[in-house]
C-alpha cells in the first residue's frame, strides 16, 4: 500500500512514507553505486544528472521504480542519479478538445447530433502520472460518456434553451469524476446541436402556423378597436350635423393630395337640396 500512494499530498491520500526507507538493502547498494559512479566521473557525469524542464513542465522522478518525495520538480533544474532515476515530464497548461459529435437520444424520444469542447488542465503531476496510464485519452471518453448520459435525461426545447446549464453540469460531473487523476476541467461548452431534416422542416411548419395565429389575433383587435373608434366617431358627428361636411370637405382634401386627374366625391342629398333651394 506504501508503494501506491507515494508521492500523493494529504488532501487526496494519506501522508505517504520516506520513499528511501522502502528501498531495501539492493535498493540502497544501487543508489550509492550509482553515486560513487558519478563522483569518480565527474565533471562528465554532471550532464547526465542536469536536467531541464521548462516553466510550464514538472517532473515526476522514480527512483528504482518508487516516486521520490516530494512529488513533482520544477520548473528550472533538477538533479538525478543515473542508472537509478527516471522522470516523466507532465505538460501543466491548459488543453482543449472537441467531443465528437454524439447521436443522443432525448427525453421525449427525439434523436439529436450534438457535439462540444472542453477545456482542462492538470492540477496534480504526480496522480496524474500515478494514477491513470493516459490522462488525456481518459478525460476525453470521459467527456463524450458524461455528454450522452447528461442531455439523454434533458427534453429537446432543454437542450436548445438550456446550453448553460447543461455545460456547468457536465463540467461539476467531469470535475468531480477526474479529481483522482489530478485533473481539472476548467469549462465545457456545448458547440451546436443538429436536428434531423423532417424535424426541422415540422419545427418550422409549426413556428409559421403560429406567427399566422398570431397575426389574425391581431388583425382582429386592429378591427374591434377601428370599429369602436368609428361608433364613437359616427356618436360625435350625429350631434352637430357641420360636423359631417367638415369631414367630408376633409376627404376631399386627402384625395386631391394624391394628384388624381379624376375625382369622383359623393354629396349628401340634403347638402344639394339646400343649394336648390338657396336658388330658388
Amino acid at each position: 500500500m506504501a508503494d501506491h500512494e507515494a508521492g500523493y499530498p494529504a488532501k487526496s491520500r494519506r501522508a505517504p512514507d520516506d520513499a528511501d526507507t522502502g528501498l531495501g538493502v539492493c535498493g540502497w547498494i544501487l543508489v550509492i553505486t550509482s553515486l560513487v559512479f558519478t563522483v569518480l566521473t565527474f565533471p562528465i557525469s554532471i550532464w547526465m544528472c542536469i536536467k531541464i524542464i521548462k516553466e510550464y513542465e514538472r517532473a515526476i522522478i522514480f527512483r528504482l521504480g518508487r516516486i521520490l518525495k516530494g512529488g513533482a520538480k520544477g520548473p528550472g533544474l533538477f538533479f538525478v542519479l543515473p542508472c537509478t532515476d527516471s522522470f516523466i515530464k507532465v505538460d501543466m497548461r491548459t488543453i482543449s478538445f472537441d467531443i465528437p459529435p454524439q447521436e443522443i437520444l432525448t427525453k421525449d424520444s427525439v434523436t439529436v447530433n450534438v457535439d462540444g469542447v472542453v477545456y482542462y488542465r492538470v492540477q496534480n503531476a504526480t496522480l496524474a502520472v500515478a494514477n491513470i496510464t493516459n490522462a488525456d485519452s481518459a478525460t476525453r471518453l470521459l467527456a463524450q460518456t458524461t455528454l450522452r448520459n447528461v442531455l439523454g435525461t434533458k427534453n429537446l426545447s432543454e437542450i436548445l434553451s438550456d446550453r448553460e446549464e447543461i455545460a456547468h453540469s457536465m463540467q461539476v460531473t467531469l470535475d468531480d469524476a477526474t479529481d483522482n487523476w489530478g485533473i481539472k476541467v476548467e469549462r465545457v461548452e456545448i458547440k451546436d446541436v443538429k436536428l434531423p431534416v423532417q424535424l426541422q422542416r415540422a419545427m418550422a411548419a409549426e413556428a409559421e402556423a403560429a406567427r399566422e395565429a398570431r397575426a389574425k389575433v391581431i388583425a382582429a383587435e386592429g378591427e374591434m378597436n377601428a370599429s369602436r373608434a368609428l361608433k364613437e366617431a359616427s356618436m360625435v358627428i350625429t350631434e352637430s350635423p357641420a360636423a359631417l361636411q367638415l369631414r367630408y370637405l376633409q376627404t376631399l382634401t386627402t384625395i386631391a393630395a394624391e394628384k388624381n386627374s379624376t375625382i369622383v366625391f359623393p354629396l349628401p342629398i340634403n347638402i344639394l337640396q339646400g343649394l336648390l333651394g338657396g336658388k330658388e
